[in-house]
C-alpha cells in the first residue's frame, strides 16, 4: 500500500523516519452519472470560461483571486518556496492528554510506520509515551496545507490523527436548554443507561444500509421485484417517565430473548 506521506518524526534532537499510510477506507457504494434517456456516462469537461475551448490538465494553473475576476498564478515552485525545512518534518511541539482534546478537533486517522533505521527511536517514542499516558502534538506541511497532529500510542504503534486548526471549529449554533429534572427523572435515566451498557467491540457492527442497497442493486441486476420490508411503528408515547420505563423493559426483554447462534468463521486451509 502506498504511503500518503512520508517524512521525519522530530523528537528533539532524534529523528524518525516515517511514512504515514491511510488508517480507513470507504466502503460507500459509489454510483456514476447517467443520462435518463439512453444511460450513457455523463462526462465532464474543463473549458475556459473566456473562449469556450476544452483545457488539458497540462494548461491549467492555480490562481488566487485579490479583486474581483484579478487573479495573481502560482506555480509549484511558489509552494515549494513557503515550506521551511521544519514543515518537512513532522515537528512534535508539545506532550498532552488527549483527555484534553474534545473530539470535535479529531479529523483523519493515519498509521505512522517507522521506515528503514528508525525502528528503535520509533519503539522509544512509543513506549515513552504509553508508559506515561502522554500524546504528541505536532505540525507538518502535507500537500499545500500546514496540519496540526496529534501522535497517539497503541500496543502495537503510533496512530496520527490530523487535528482542525482553532479557527476551523464551529461552535454549537444555539445552546440547548436545560430544563430542571427530577431526582426520578435522572435517576430512570441512569438506570436505563447503566443497564445498556456493554464493551465495545466493532467488529459487531455493519453498515445495514448498504448491504440492503446492495441488494437492491442485485436484485434489479436479476430481474427481480423488490418489496420493501415493513417498518416498526413508533410509540405514541410523550410521558418521558413512560418512555423510560418502556425503555427499561423493552432492554430486559431483549436481554432474556434467545440469541441467534452466531456462524462458524471459516479457518484458512
Amino acid at each position: 500500500m502506498a504511503a500518503t506521506h512520508k517524512g521525519a518524526i522530530s523528537f528533539g534532537l532524534v529523528h524518525i523516519p516515517v511514512a504515514l499510510h491511510t488508517a480507513t477506507q470507504d466502503d460507500d457504494i459509489h454510483f456514476n452519472q447517467l443520462c435518463k434517456e439512453d444511460g450513457s456516462r455523463i462526462r465532464y469537461k474543463k473549458v475556459c470560461g473566456h473562449c469556450g475551448k476544452e483545457v488539458s490538465a497540462g494548461d491549467i494553473v492555480k490562481g488566487f483571486e485579490f479583486e474581483k475576476g484579478k487573479y495573481v498564478t502560482m506555480t509549484e515552485e511558489d509552494f515549494e518556496k513557503a515550506k521551511t525545512p521544519k514543515d518537512r518534518n513532522i515537528q512534535i511541539l508539545h506532550f498532552s492528554n488527549i483527555q484534553d482534546i474534545r473530539p470535535i478537533y479529531f479529523d483523519k486517522t493515519y498509521h505512522a510506520v517507522p521506515e528503514s533505521g528508525g525502528d528503535k527511536a520509533y519503539e522509544l517514542l512509543r513506549r515513552a509515551m504509553l508508559d506515561e499516558g502522554k500524546v504528541a502534538i505536532a505540525k507538518t506541511v502535507m500537500g499545500q496545507s500546514e496540519k496540526l497532529l496529534c501522535l497517539i500510542p497503541t500496543e502495537k504503534g503510533i496512530l496520527i490523527e490530523t487535528l482542525f486548526f482553532f479557527s476551523e471549529v464551529k461552535e454549537m449554533p444555539k445552546e440547548p436548554a436545560h430544563p430542571e429534572l427530577s431526582e426520578a427523572e435522572l435517576t430512570m435515566a441512569k438506570t436505563l443507561v447503566n443497564s445498556m451498557v456493554q464493551e465495545f467491540e466493532p467488529e459487531k457492527y455493519h453498515d445495514e444500509y448498504q448491504a440492503r442497497l446492495r441488494q437492491i442493486i442485485e436484485a434489479k441486476i436479476s430481474g427481480q421485484e423488490i418489496t420493501q420490508g415493513a417498518e416498526e411503528e413508533p410509540s405514541n408515547i410523550i410521558n418521558i417517565m413512560e418512555a423510560l420505563q418502556a425503555s427499561l423493559q423493552q432492554v430486559e426483554e431483549d436481554k432474556k430473548a434467545p440469541k441467534k447462534p452466531r456462524g462458524r468463521k471459516k479457518t484458512a486451509s
